[in-house]
């Protein structure tokens, strides 16, 4: 199986913790040369000098995703001299609350933050992609795309908004060799998982070890899962080995989600 990525230059967005990070990782151990884009320069210089390096160069890029324009100004600067192979899309998702009561500049935020800001990084990229004949596009979103979480109201309607946008690309992008794909994060041992499990917990009394119990007791694989096992899967679908998977779907989260 040739999951080879030597040579080639990785854009992974919201990078320096959890899943980004876990996904930067994973690519740079197949040989990547990863470039971190993320908001806050201290983690960023924190995460690049851990990244795995085997005479890789690897390197950051600093922007906020709520500013639209910052974020596209920083690719822009880095498409002019690189040519970026493998973008994951990845960045925060919106506040939690229902959808009914949702101001629409939450949606309009959110749109913003997910929707306009992938938009802009793939058609910077994209020109780079289609000349080197390899591209491979990995959107983070979350489960929420097959079966709607409840509370997520904002988040449950951007997601979906981002998984259909993929699909066209995909189809889109297809003929250039160039594959498009969503990546749906389960539960996983991350600081946003921990935050949602002390508030839990403190919403229901419950103690937060009783709270990770039940959490366990929905998912099949009996755990939750961890950052390295969630990038492994995103490196794998960046790999010349998945050349022919494009438009999909798929989720990693042990087994939960009640659906095909």
């Amino acid at each position: 199986m040739n999951l080879d990525l030597s040579g080639k230059t990785a854009l992974v967005c919201g990078s320096t913790q959890g899943l980004g990070y876990a996904s930067a990782v994973e690519l740079a151990l197949l040989g990547c040369n990863v470039v971190l884009l993320a908001r806050n320069e201290e983690r960023l210089k924190t995460a690049l000098q851990s990244l795995p390096n085997t005479n890789q160069h690897h390197s950051y890029l600093l922007a906020d995703f709520t500013d639209t324009a910052a974020v596209k100004a920083a690719v822009t600067t880095l498409t002019k001299t690189n040519t970026v192979h493998i973008l994951v899309n990845n960045t925060g998702g919106p506040a939690g609350g229902p959808a009914l009561t949702a101001d629409t500049s939450e949606f309009l935020q959110a749109f913003n933050n997910h929707l306009v800001n992938n938009h802009n990084l793939v058609q910077a990229v994209v020109p780079g992609m289609k000349a080197a004949g390899f591209g491979r596009i990995v959107n983070i979103i979350s489960t929420s795309v097959k079966i709607p979480l409840a509370g997520l109201g904002v988040s449950n309607t951007i997601r979906g908004a981002v998984a259909s946008w993929a699909k066209t690309l995909a189809t889109e992008l297809g003929p250039f060799g160039i594959t498009v794909n969503n990546v749906l994060p389960g539960f996983t041992k991350t600081s946003r998982a921990d935050y949602v499990i002390g508030k839990k917990a403190a919403d229901t009394g419950k103690t937060e070890a009783e709270v990770m119990k039940s959490l366990e007791a929905e998912i099949p694989a009996g755990r939750i899962g961890r950052p390295e096992e969630f990038g492994a899967a995103v490196a794998f679908l960046c790999s010349p080995a998945a050349a022919y998977i494009n438009g999909i779907n798929l989720p990693v989260d042990g087994g939960r989600l009640g659906c095909l």
